[in-house]
């Protein structure tokens, strides 16, 4: 098998976190922000949003962002409810995808270079590491608000890249968007947009990568 792993050119693996390494998003989690918020679902999916990509960005922080949802929806902000939206907010995104991270934790076992890229708030990365101690077993981590950029962004991917000390074409990057895998190759790497998980082992086989399934 080792002999297999070493003629593949892909030297690392990069997993996106949400939806890829985490689940979809819990209902639950969603319903009781809007619900502490007063808001319709349609108005705080509409809010939710809108300041997102600043989030991701670093531009602003978790509580700027919250802050900035609440002033939108003449919602009286206080601490409590800070903390509680913030949690509620990583609580979204803890369902987890077994297989994949199962896998990540064979890779790993076999030698190979894991990395994460994720488009993440500050106050979700600490969240998220609070949570998951098997996070500390990737070979690196690139969080987009400590950048102050995110996907699809250029840059992005070739920090990625020298965070885990292989060149850009030597990488495979799983993303659950088709945006962010385009940026990805066109940055160098190779890429597999994820949907569900028997589309995309069918996808690394016609890839060539059934070795790397295989670990």
């Amino acid at each position: 098998m080792m002999n297999a792993l070493n003629e593949l050119p892909v030297k690392a693996v990069l997993f996106d976190y949400g939806k890829v390494l985490s689940g979809p998003e819990k209902v639950e989690a969603w319903h009781g922000m809007h619900d502490l918020l007063r808001l319709s679902e349609e108005k705080f999916r509409e809010l939710y949003w809108k300041y997102r990509d600043d989030y991701d960005r670093g531009t602003l922080s978790g509580t700027e962002y919250w802050s900035s949802i609440a002033t939108d929806s003449a919602f009286l902000l206080e601490n409590d409810s800070l903390i509680e939206l913030k949690q509620l907010d990583v609580e979204m995104w803890t369902d987890l995808n077994s297989p994949m991270i199962e896998w990540a934790q064979r890779l790993q076992s076999a030698g190979i270079k894991t990395g994460i890229l994720s488009n993440l708030g500050d106050a979700m990365e600490h969240g998220v590491l609070a949570k998951f101690a098997w996070i500390s077993g990737f070979t690196h981590a690139t969080w987009s608000h400590r950048l102050k950029m995110r996907k699809p962004e250029p840059a992005i991917y070739a920090a990625a890249a020298k965070g885990l000390g292989v060149e850009p074409g030597e990488v495979l990057f799983i993303d659950d968007r088709e945006d962010n895998i385009a940026g990805a190759q066109a940055a160098g790497m190779r890429g597999v947009v994820y949907t569900r998980h028997a589309d995309f082992e069918r996808e690394m086989d016609r890839m060539g990568l059934e070795a790397l399934l295989r670990v």
